[in-house]
């Protein structure tokens, strides 16, 4: 098992790739945080895992409040005794064409999908620099890399964090901590379910495999990123996109 006793916290956990991230950590043999503002969901996606032989722990989070995410490091460290490994998954949508772009909307986005890397990232880093030893992986999207139309707040992002994995690949390399921006294409995830049929087709049709990806392939992606077997591998974007951007 490439992730044996590794103990990743992985936020946005209770559904879609955040869930199937948490079930293949565990059974690649991490101990696994599952870490959600939605505390009912969390606790079944927890209970989910454990049952399949995983060793967990379930929080509710909320990455745009730093107390939140402090208490959330606090008990890892206090259950499992360090951090191996942080995934930032959680993030949310709120689209809207710029013209008709509320400020809410765009603040609540990047309260979500940036700031909230940056308040989890700081904060598990402590922890990794006194182990000398650690891995951040990022959830972006080929949505970074390209944009996409309605997509103001979300695309600027995706961007902003590939900015996250190269400068803190600079950063905190020499500390024996490695980071990655994962961008994967179209996920068949509970996001995707307000996209009416008519444009999702047209989604799948860019796509030179001819369908969406599964929570699973992105899942296995970020489960090599962490072991060891990814070992020289740090500050750069890997894409697992069907080769969309072909």
């Amino acid at each position: 098992m490439k992730l044996n006793n590794k103990v990743a916290i992985i936020t946005g956990a209770a559904s879609g790739i955040g869930l199937a991230t948490a079930r293949v950590f565990a059974a690649e043999g991490a101990r696994v945080v599952l870490a959600d503002i939605d505390a009912g969901r969390t606790e079944t996606a927890r209970a989910a895992v454990a049952q399949a032989g995983g060793e967990t722990l379930g929080l509710r989070v909320d990455v745009t409040d730093r107390d939140s995410v402090d208490a959330m490091v606090a008990a890892t460290l206090a259950r499992f005794g360090r951090i191996d490994c942080l995934v930032n998954n959680a993030g949310i949508t709120k689209d809207s064409r710029l013209v008709k772009m509320t400020e809410q909307q765009f603040d609540a986005v990047m309260s979500v999908n940036l700031k909230g890397v940056f308040h989890c990232t700081q904060a598990v880093v402590p922890t990794m620099i006194e182990q000398e030893s650690g891995v951040i992986l990022i959830a972006s999207s080929v949505v970074g890399l390209y944009g996409n139309f309605g997509q103001t707040n979300y695309a600027a992002t995706k961007a902003g964090v590939i900015g996250f994995a190269k400068t803190w690949g600079r950063e905190l390399g020499p500390k024996g901590i490695r980071t990655v921006a994962v961008c994967p294409g179209f996920v068949a995830t509970p996001i995707l379910e307000t996209i009416p049929p008519a444009v999702m087709q047209k989604m799948v049709d860019k796509v030179p495999m001819g369908r969406l990806g599964q929570p699973e392939e992105i899942a296995r992606v970020y489960a090599f990123l962490a072991s060891d077997e990814a070992s020289y591998i740090n500050g750069t974007t890997i894409e697992v996109s069907g080769g969309i951007m072909m």
